[in-house]
């Protein structure tokens, strides 16, 4: 059924991945440097995409599989036409937005087992990127299939069901994430699970019942190549940097937002937060009642290069997550030499180590603690940013992610003999 690997030699790999944005999201982010690194160390890799464009390299080829993208900011939620209500996938697509789910993982997975129904030969091995579709275990009984579960999705539904109060709200959050039951039933019938870290690995082992001698654990790469330190910009006092704009409870920006309140009361300092705020979001509102509105500033979309701008401006960086699987906006800013003040939530410590401040989750007073105990002390300051980037040249590069991943595919292929 699938193509023998016996041999060392380069691999054909399709991956699949069914939410695709390379500038915000970690699937999106991983799709795009894991097919370079995959490439660049001499493999053959096709990519199947759902929305947005990934933007890959021109010499990866990219399988764009068409859907209804009712997220599309847009045109967010859009009546279909009648012609594309023709296709029993977009009337689930429709059906499944319309009652307040998200289908996009399992119309993605029906959509990309009908376009590689004919195309399986072509491959050695399918790598399905978190979707965990019910599609996935159908191309899984016909040829070696991997998946990457980033983290136990299990952990954002928890902490988003926390999160409010009305009996309402919390049914909305629950039926939002209602396709975590597919996605454990699919993750169990694979024999090989990528993840990023080992306390990753735990809680999807515990969370979805899947034993633990199935996954390989690969630390994300970071891609130097975008993230680096600039030398002649100089870092202004006081600057503090977040790279997370979102109103999703996960990411804790809630929590930064009242440390910052704390200190503003006491000394000048300035939150510049990548991205754009979410209008009437619960954080606006946050912001306007905290009454710190003239120390934040909101950078919109930027490029790549500003990005990297704003890092190198930056006297400090926070991730103020309640959890993450990996956590690439820590290694970012560690590898643009920017001191960074994490908390412990999931896999953090496994990234930051002893390059950083690290904070127990949820405490904005130890966030403020460590963020004016660094900026009171730049000397220090400097040191941590120097050992955040040898760590990252050391442990968190994309060829050594590709390298560990080709293992996992040659455990996989084995396996299926």
């Amino acid at each position: 059924m699938f193509k023998d690997s016996s041999l060392d030699r380069p691999l054909n790999i399709c991956l699949l991945s069914y939410r695709s944005n390379p500038h915000c999201g970690g699937q999106g982010v991983y799709l795009k440097n894991l097919s370079r690194a995959l490439t660049d160390t001499g493999h053959r890799v096709e990519v199947v995409s759902g929305p947005p464009d990934p933007m890959l390299d021109a010499d990866i080829p990219v399988h764009r599989l068409a859907c209804l993208d009712l997220y599309n900011p847009e045109n967010l939620f859009r009546v279909p036409t009648l012609k594309e209500l023709s296709d029993p996938v977009n009337v689930m697509e429709w059906a499944g937005v319309s009652t307040m789910g998200f289908p996009e993982p399992f119309t993605f997975g029906i959509r990309a087992q009908r376009f590689l129904r004919n195309r399986m030969q072509r491959y050695d091995i399918i790598h399905d990127n978190q979707s965990l579709s019910y599609g996935i275990w159908s191309i899984a009984k016909k040829i070696p299939t991997v998946a990457t579960i980033h983290h136990p999705i299990t952990v954002d539904r928890d902490i988003a069901v926390r999160s409010v109060r009305p009996f309402w709200k919390k049914l909305k959050h629950l039926r939002w994430f209602s396709f975590i039951g597919m996605q454990k039933r699919v993750s169990r019938t694979l024999r090989r699970i990528i993840t990023v870290s080992e306390c990753a690995q735990k809680d999807i082992a515990r969370d979805f019942r899947i034993p633990q001698e199935r996954f390989s654990v690969v630390p994300n790469g970071i891609n130097t190549r975008l993230f680096y330190p600039i030398a002649d910009i100089r870092r202004e006092p006081g600057r503090i940097i977040v790279t997370n704009s979102s109103d999703v409870p996960l990411k804790g920006l809630y929590y930064l937002l009242h440390a910052v309140a704390e200190i503003a009361r006491k000394r000048p300092m300035r939150l510049v937060v990548v991205g754009t705020p979410k209008k009437n979001g619960g954080i606006g509102r946050l912001i306007r009642r905290l009454g710190i509105g003239d120390r934040i500033t909101y950078t919109g979309r930027i490029s790549d290069a500003e990005f990297v701008r704003q890092y190198a401006r930056a006297a400090v960086a926070v991730v103020s997550s309640v959890y993450e699987g990996f956590g690439l906006p820590a290694g970012e800013a560690m590898a643009c030499g920017v001191p960074v003040i994490s908390t412990t939530g999931g896999a953090l410590p496994e990234v930051v180590g002893d390059a950083g401040i690290l904070v127990p989750p949820r405490d904005h007073r130890a966030l403020a603690r460590a963020i004016v105990d660094m900026l009171d002390h730049p000397e220090r300051a400097e040191e941590l940013g120097r050992r955040g980037y040898r760590r990252v040249q050391r442990h968190f590069t994309w060829r050594r992610a590709a390298e560990k991943t080709v293992a996992a595919y040659r455990e996989t292929i084995h396996d299926y003999r």
